[in-house]
């Protein structure tokens, strides 16, 4: 009897590591030697390659191919359709299976339905990658990012909402309450 939940449709090869509470959806495919945190929500269509490292609470919905290279901290959100690519420069006749790049996404990042990320560019932590982005270079912890290629348009706090930063570099987040430091052109919690 296993902890976690796969639909009858999901194939899991042996030698992954799936975290107590987890659940595998419709059609999805999970891979050798990957490890998936507790409390994930894996969706339909979903390929997990091998090596990949999902952290706990980790939500990847529909049609998201998370390839090797690719680890996640918890509670990190890929939505819907959104890609990761592994090569720079791949060619169908030329194999750079050695040549993967690692990307890392930070603590509860966001990232949007349809953004792409290029390999060899971590996203920080609790940072938002707008729907339809495309990711070309590093992403700050916080930062909001959007558009092709994408560009930070401002920061985020950790409940998602926009930060308007005062005269003295203090923002306060309009759901949760919590004050928020820019200086030097970073962000963090106070």
């Amino acid at each position: 009897m296993s902890d976690f939940f796969a639909h009858e449709t999901a194939v899991i090869d042996e030698g992954c590591n799936i975290g107590a509470g987890t659940k595998i959806w419709h059609f999805s495919h999970i891979m050798p030697n990957c490890v998936l945190g507790e409390k994930c929500n894996i969706g339909q269509n979903v390929v997990v390659s091998p090596g990949v490292v999902l952290g706990k609470n980790v939500k990847v919905q529909n049609n998201v191919s998370i390839y090797e290279g690719v680890t996640c901290d918890d509670d990190v959100f890929l939505g819907p359709s959104m890609v990761f690519t592994n090569v720079i420069n791949p060619r169908s006749a030329v194999n750079r299976k050695n040549e993967y790049l690692k990307t890392h996404v930070g603590t509860g990042a966001s990232i949007g339905a349809n953004a792409t990320i290029v390999c060899g560019h971590n996203i920080g932590k609790f940072a938002f990658i707008g729907a339809g982005a495309v990711v070309t270079k590093e992403v700050p912890d916080y930062a909001l990012v959007v558009g092709n290629p994408a560009r930070q348009m401002g920061w985020m706090s950790e409940f998602g909402h926009r930060l308007n930063f005062d005269g003295e570099g203090i923002a306060v987040c309009e759901e949760s309450g919590e004050k928020y430091k820019l200086d030097n052109n970073q962000v963090s919690k106070i």
